[in-house]
């Protein structure tokens, strides 16, 4: 099944996109913005974060997030094109099956910085698993989807 021309431009952009932002929510309900390389593969986004980072304990512990990606700034910034998913959240362990491919796909496409990580006994593995999409494509163009086209997308 092909994907409607919005789905379509959405996953183009969180394509073309080599990381993007994390906005978490700690237990105490306190907010964080923060940044992170992302590997996309098999519909899952993946991001190698420390354990040290405040929102690697609130991902983990709310086990939910969002990702935001955004397009190129031209025009008006009010109408920056933009990507938010929201997505659940779970860590893989060093003895998940796709473990070391994953970093290995990590490393090949953000580089040597990866191999220097993978020494450091603080770095987890994140996937997180879309479970809606909102795009914005300009003024007036707006537009929310399931992460599953078989499944009505859930409303904020």
């Amino acid at each position: 099944m092909q994907a409607a021309a919005p789905e379509a431009d959405c996953l183009r952009l969180i394509g073309a996109s080599d990381g993007a932002a994390i906005a978490s929510c700690a237990a105490d309900g306190d907010a964080e913005a923060s940044y992170a390389p992302v590997l996309q593969h098999g519909g899952i986004f993946y991001v190698y974060v420390s354990g040290l980072a405040k929102h690697t304990g609130n991902l983990l512990c709310r086990r939910q997030g969002s990702l935001l990606f955004l397009g190129e700034a031209s025009g008006n910034p009010f109408a920056r094109p933009r990507a938010s998913v929201s997505c659940t959240v779970a860590e893989l362990e060093p003895d998940h099956p796709h473990y070391v491919e994953l970093l290995d796909s990590l490393e090949a496409r953000f580089g040597n910085v990866v191999g220097l990580l993978r020494t450091l006994p603080d770095f987890r593995l994140l996937a997180l698993t879309p479970i809606r999409y909102h795009y914005v494509a300009g003024f007036g163009k707006a537009y929310t989807f399931a992460a599953n086209p078989n499944e009505p997308a859930p409303s904020d």
